[in-house]
This record gives structure tokens, C-alpha cells and sequence, in this order.
């Protein structure tokens, strides 16, 4: 909020005043993080460690309240873009894009097997790995998922950001990603920021489109799965495909 053309200014800090170098160093994030491990730290020390410094009087803890206090919680500020974030005094341009990248580093970590070749057997192996990377996204974006010849996860590839529809994706585009990928087969998802996960009347369309031109590729299209929330829906278990 701005008064008198001046950006917010934070209220007055409590307990955490004095700047976090001068703390006993038991209580710094970073040092209680190197001698009991990160699962001793709460949401607002973690957030500070990549906040890394305050402003003025207000430490970088002090911002990691604030912030967590504004957005409800650690999720809510993972799905902002680094312009909302820098709305909130003391969060430049760094500490903001730092903060996303490594949310998006969560996401990706929760969605994905540490050296293992993920395979798609089912919707659910879709979603498990999927939810993680869309639920936040505040746009619809349309990904293809190239498999193997098992089913094999070869390439995720995001093709699209914004509203569905046939000028945003086309068949065209889709097997362009398949064919140089040299898919096997293909599943596209995509994302309802609404959390509504019954498909539009586009998405249904589009995916007809896409099932007949997989057809005369020999790249058959295997599923769509629209991932809203921590939920989701399968084109191919509601026998749309």
C-alpha cells in the first residue's frame, strides 16, 4: 500500500531488533541451519536465509514475518511472480528472484525420483509428477511430454503460457516438439489456475485435434490431464481421447 506516494512501510519490529550478526549464535538462521539442519528452522527463518539481509532497522527476519504474514503462507509466496514480491519494501529485484528459484527448485525436486527414469503408466503417475510444477502457476500453461517407447519420460517441454486456445496451441506446434524429440508417444497438460478441473469446451477440441494428427504422425497421443489445484482430470479416463 502507498501513502502520500511513499512505498509501505513495515510495522515496528518486536523481539528481533538488533541486527542478526549481533545475535547469540544459536539463534542465527544460518548457524542453527549448520548445527541442527534445516528441519529445525521455522518458515520465517528459512525465508530470511534467502532474504539474506534487511533493510534499515528491520532484519532479514523481520521481512520473512512480514512477508509470511502478508501471504498466509510459504505457498501463497511461491506462486507470486517477483514483481508482486517486490512490492513489499525491503524485497528488491535479488532477493525476489532468488526466493522464486528456489521454490522452483522445491517443485521440482517433489515432482521428479532421484536417478530414476520416470514412467508413465497411469493419470496418477501424470499428476504426481506434475502437481508440484503447475498448481501455483497463476497462468494456464500447456506442456507435451515426450515418452519412449516404454512409456519413458524422454522431454517435458513447456510450449505454451496463457489462455487455452486453438491460436495458442496448435497441432502444428505439438508434434514439431514430438517429432524432434522422437517421441514415441505424447501426453499433454495443462493447468487451471481456478481450480475447476472439468475441461472447457476448447480444451476438449484441442484435444480431438490433437488425437486425429497423432493419428496421421503415427505419434499417438496418449492422455490430457488437467492439473487444477492439488487435483486433476484425465482426458483418457473420461473417455474423451
Amino acid at each position: 500500500m502507498k501513502t502520500n506516494g511513499k512505498s509501505e512501510v513495515l510495522s515496528e519490529p518486536g523481539h528481533y531488533h538488533t541486527k542478526i550478526k549481533d545475535w547469540p549464535a544459536n539463534e542465527r538462521p544460518r548457524e542453527k541451519l549448520l548445527h541442527r539442519g534445516p528441519r529445525a528452522l521455522s518458515d520465517a527463518e528459512l525465508l530470511a536465509i534467502l532474504i539474506r539481509a534487511g533493510t534499515g532497522k528491520y532484519t532479514a527476519l523481520d521481512l520473512a514475518r512480514k512477508l509470511l504474514t502478508q501471504e498466509r503462507n510459504l505457498r501463497a509466496i511461491g506462486g507470486k511472480t517477483a514483481q508482486e514480491l517486490m512490492r513489499m519494501k525491503g524485497v528488491g529485484e535479488a532477493k525476489a528472484v532468488e526466493i522464486l528459484a528456489a521454490f522452483e527448485i522445491g517443485r521440482r525436486l517433489q515432482g521428479t525420483k532421484e536417478e530414476e527414469k520416470i514412467v508413465i503408466r497411469s493419470p496418477e503417475d501424470v499428476a504426481q509428477f506434475m502437481i508440484p510444477r503447475l498448481r501455483d502457476r497463476t497462468k494456464e500453461v500447456f506442456v507435451v511430454l515426450v515418452l519412449d517407447s516404454k512409456n519413458g519420460l524422454k522431454h517435458e517441454v513447456e510450449l505454451s503460457e496463457g489462455t487455452l486456445n486453438a491460436s495458442l496451441v496448435h497441432p502444428r506446434e505439438v508434434f514439431k516438439v514430438a517429432i524432434d524429440h522422437l517421441a514415441a508417444s505424447i501426453i499433454v497438460v495443462h493447468n487451471h489456475p481456478s481450480g475447476n478441473r472439468e475441461p472447457s469446451r476448447e480444451d476438449i477440441d484441442i484435444t480431438k485435434q490433437l488425437v486425429e494428427s497423432g493419428k496421421i504422425v503415427g505419434i499417438p497421443l496418449h492422455d490430457h490431464v488437467i492439473v487444477a489445484g492439488d487435483g486433476y482430470t484425465s482426458f483418457a479416463e473420461r473417455g474423451i481421447l
